[in-house]
């Protein structure tokens, strides 16, 4: 094993990072396609991605995974949380024992209902897993905008291993070792993120947006805090720093196909016009599962399971939020409502 950060995905996240970590350390992209190799490697692009970026010319791409993951001193996954179990599997063997490797996917895995960290460790227990998460719109952080990540692991010294990867005068990585706070906050912020998009889709203003980035940050909390998550993160970069950015960008994929829902499209039209993955479209099942499975209500994100589902429409959601019986606003922490 030596110092190569590999990254694994070469969508926008992941050439953003890459590019940012070799300032830092050496480091790999790997990526599916010979195609995207090749235009990475000689004409240092990726414009289907990051268009109209130019990466580091000392950037290398390639899609050798058992190559580069055999000598791979830290490991990123960059790819969609649906696809991380199938990649990781078919290399697993070749990471070497104690590797930290930490996901950038913010999703919940469909049919086991778990976090990304727990699917990387189930599939390569050998390694010690982590997240990254945070407000991070990819082509801001790669023109060099200022931005900041939070690197967040059970063990420390992995986090730490992977903040001095990142850290750099643009991009500020903080630590933490609230994994648990940090991947719910991640997977939940990208399903509340839908829910204001339809809002917008369905001609709403900014009050309405105010209220379900409010109410959802308080449905992540409940969550996390019921799984061991720490409230502190969910005020920070991770939950709700990710959640106004992803919630209010016209950048954001999830509230982009929130708003084309609330417009009345479908989400067969919607998915099929764009290559970019939306993850709370994915995660959003998931994410009701394993809420329901801890006691906890999510009615916001149990709403948008059930749109993305075909099982309501937006305006149905909309009448079932507001007709909610009237309560007190604050929870206590951890409080499981029924």
């Amino acid at each position: 094993m030596d110092e190569t950060l590999v990254v694994l995905g070469g969508g926008s996240w992941g050439t953003t990072l890459a590019s940012i970590a070799l300032s830092r350390r050496p480091t790999v992209l790997w990526v599916r396609s010979d195609d995207l190799a090749k235009e990475i490697n000689e004409e240092h692009a990726n414009a289907r991605y990051l268009p109209g970026i130019e990466l580091p010319a000392s950037l290398r791409a390639t899609t050798d995974l058992v190559g580069c993951l055999s000598r791979a001193g830290a490991v990123l996954v960059a790819m969609p949380s649906h696809g991380i179990r199938s990649v990781l599997t078919s290399a697993a063997g070749a990471i070497a024992p104690g590797t930290p490797v930490f996901s950038l996917a913010k999703g919940i895995e469909d049919g086991t209902a778990l976090r990304m960290s727990q699917v990387i460790s189930s599939v390569a227990p050998q390694v010690v897993a982590g997240a990254v998460s945070g407000p991070n719109l990819a082509h801001e952080i790669a023109v060099g905008q200022p931005a900041a990540c939070l690197v967040a692991c059970d063990d420390r010294t992995s986090a730490e291993t992977i903040q001095g990867a990142l850290h750099t005068p643009r991009l500020r990585a903080y630590v933490s070792t609230d994994l648990i706070g940090c991947e719910i906050a991640g997977a939940s912020k990208n399903v509340l993120a839908i829910a204001a998009g339809i809002a917008d889709g369905l001609g709403f203003g900014e009050n309405t947006r105010a209220l379900l980035i409010t109410r959802g940050l308080a449905e992540m909390s409940r969550l996390g805090a019921a799984l061991g998550g720490e409230a502190s993160t969910f005020s920070g970069l991770a939950g709700l720093g990710d959640l106004v950015a992803t919630a209010t960008s016209d950048q954001s994929r999830n509230r982009r196909v929130g708003v084309e829902l609330g417009r009345g499209r479908s989400l067969e039209e919607i998915t099929a016009s764009s290559f970019m993955v939306a993850e709370g479209v994915k995660s959003a099942g998931p994410l009701r599962t394993l809420a329901e499975s801890a006691g906890v209500e999510m009615p916001i994100c149990a709403e948008v399971a059930d749109i993305v589902a075909g099982r309501t429409t937006p305006r149905a959601a909309l009448e079932i939020l507001m007709n909610r019986p009237a309560r007190e606003e604050r929870d206590e922490p951890g409080v499981r409502l029924r």
